[in-house]
């Protein structure tokens, strides 16, 4: 199958990530979905007989990338039309995040490292940040990681010296993630030393999301750890969402892409928010 044409309205190069094997049909077909995504967000309504055309693919494919992404919740399919649905929950699709702010991600996920040493027990909420951590946990053992995300169960299960405990709770497609009541209990029974999340939005200093259900799920876990640190990319800074969550402040740290404008970086510490820049401090 031909790649997808670059199209005005979508940007690839913010689409995709240099981890994606280029050779890999699943990173390409969750690539190719990311840019409907974007497509269908953009111009909030698309002939899906439009799609084969501007990606190169086949109507029976097209069919199949817009039924999962409904199936996400995300859009609406009626009469050969995808249109995009009135739901705050775009931006938390996996889909939607996964290759985002790629290279701010995996800098940040690598300076949270150092707040992990052997032996310890640490929460991983479903954030495709926190997920960027992976790759480096296995250095870190022996380890206890206790998550609700699918895919961090799926990466993690064959890592040696690696106790995985395994939140289950009700299944969220859009998210890849195990959240509700279930899953609150079961966290509310455990003990980590360290919780690493991250969120929506960041507004005034307080962290914000669009989901009521996971705002729940990393609340349990941030209330059942020693410590607690946020992962957020300098573009968290720039957007909004609905449900409070918590203050800057309630965290023992907020790590940082160099990307995050200085007046933010200035507010923040002058509030006596630990605030941590992944790969070094931004001059000026």
């Amino acid at each position: 199958m031909a790649g997808p044409p670059v199209n005005k309205k979508v940007d690839v190069k913010d689409l995709l990530s240099e981890e994606l094997p280029s050779d890999s049909r699943h990173a390409r077909q969750l690539v190719r979905r990311q840019m409907i995504a974007e497509t269908v967000i953009a111009e909030g309504s698309i002939r899906i007989e439009d799609l084969t055309e501007r990606f190169g693919i086949s109507l029976m494919t097209a069919h199949r990338d817009v039924d999962d992404l409904v199936s996400r919740g995300l859009f609406r399919k009626t009469r050969g039309i995808v249109s995009a649905a009135p739901t705050s929950l775009i931006e938390s699709s996996d889909v939607y995040r996964a290759t985002r702010q790629a290279k701010e991600k995996k800098a940040v996920a690598k300076a949270a490292m150092q707040f992990v040493e052997p032996g310890q027990a640490i929460f991983m909420d479903d954030a495709t940040t926190v997920h960027e951590m992976t790759r480096f946990l296995p250095a870190k053992v022996p380890l206890t990681v206790i998550t609700n995300s699918l895919v961090l169960i799926n990466e993690l299960k064959e890592v040696s010296d690696l106790n995985l405990v395994c939140l289950g709770g009700q299944f969220y497609n859009w998210c890849n993630a195990f959240m509700g009541h279930i899953t609150t209990n079961e966290i509310r029974r455990l003990r980590a030393d360290t919780v690493f999340m991250s969120l929506s939005a960041i507004v005034d200093d307080v962290v914000y999301h669009q989901s009521p259900e996971t705002v729940e799920t990393k609340r349990a876990m941030f209330e059942s750890a020693a410590r607690r640190v946020l992962l957020a990319d300098h573009t968290k800074f720039e957007r909004r969402a609905l449900h409070h969550f918590a203050t800057l402040k309630e965290f023992d740290a907020v790590i940082v892409d160099e990307d995050i404008p200085i007046s933010h970086l200035s507010r923040m510490r002058s509030k006596g928010i630990n605030v941590i820049v992944a790969d070094g401090e931004r001059s000026g």
